[in-house]
């Protein structure tokens, strides 16, 4: 097996040959960009910054919102890593990187985890080099491909040559799902990328609710949507049927900030988190 720093120079330079000319239509909003921007990131343009501005004026708590479940994210991840032994890891819906990013948190457990990180966006790809820098031990990798479109994930190269299919795999779609509408069609799509994991894989799952606070999120999903993205907000129900045919591992599903809680997340108001997460083992 290459070396995980070769490997890494080689899949970085795979990434910029294939971005070299592709259209990033930096003049229309993206909501990677956009979430980037809130969270205060550089690797946006005045398209996404002026989605992101209309859109707090209407949702004034979405930053801490967003922030809060970034750190959901390393805290299930963590707790996987720690409390599981879980060592391989699939992020689909990866996003722009953001530290702590995934294979940081898990690696700085074991270093010998494995993670494949997953968008389809060409922005992403172009900074991809920060997703792959991997321990010396372990090994990441960056994987092309559309959620839409599960096979191309599951049967991709990329993800066989990191992961093996035989052991459990945790799967994370972090702030992912609440970009599609349909329910049926989510389901469907996790279904696709759950079946051919062993038994004992996780699905990490986290998604918008306006429960915590209905008037200001149904106003900033108004807004997103009028930017030309489209989001939706899930009450606990909903969130909760996502995961059909798995068995929901305690506390369930919960406000971000409610999961498993350091001391930041314990002391966010719930009324000023607008994201459901939680995890589930497949039996």
């Amino acid at each position: 097996m290459a070396d995980s720093g070769v490997r890494a120079a080689e899949d970085t330079s795979v990434a910029g040959r294939a971005v070299s000319g592709a259209d990033l239509r930096t003049d229309i909003p993206h909501s990677a960009r956009v979430y980037d921007y809130i969270i205060g990131g550089k690797e946006n343009f005045p398209a996404d910054r002026a989605a992101a501005d209309a859109t707090i004026a209407d949702w004034p708590n979405l930053p801490t919102s967003m922030r809060t479940n970034r750190r959901f994210m390393a805290r299930q991840a963590r707790v996987l890593a720690t409390e599981y032994g879980f060592r391989q890891f699939l992020d689909i819906g990866t996003g722009l990187p953001t530290p702590p990013n995934l294979h940081e948190v898990v690696q700085e457990v074991a270093p010998q985890a494995r993670v494949v990180y997953v968008d389809n966006d060409p922005i992403v790809l172009v900074h991809a080099r920060a997703l792959l820098s991997s321990s010396a031990e372990g090994r990441t990798s960056y994987l092309d491909a559309d959620f839409a479109n599960p096979k191309s994930i599951i049967e991709a190269p990329q993800l066989l040559e990191t992961l093996d299919l035989g052991q459990p795999v945790a799967v994370s779609l972090i702030a992912i799902v609440h970009f599609i509408v349909d329910d049926d069609v989510v389901r469907d799509l996790i279904g696709q990328i759950m079946r051919p994991l062993v038994s004992g894989s996780i699905l990490a799952l986290s998604t918008c609710t306006a429960d915590s606070a209905p008037e200001e999120v149904h106003r900033g999903v108004a807004a997103y949507n009028a930017s030309g993205i489209p989001l939706v907000a899930r009450d606990k129900a909903r969130v909760e049927r996502l995961f059909d045919g798995l068995e929901l591992i305690d506390p369930g599903v919960v406000l971000v900030n409610r999961w498993h809680p350091d001391e930041i997340a314990a002391a966010t108001d719930d009324a000023h988190v607008h994201m459901y997460g939680g995890i589930a083992r497949k039996p």
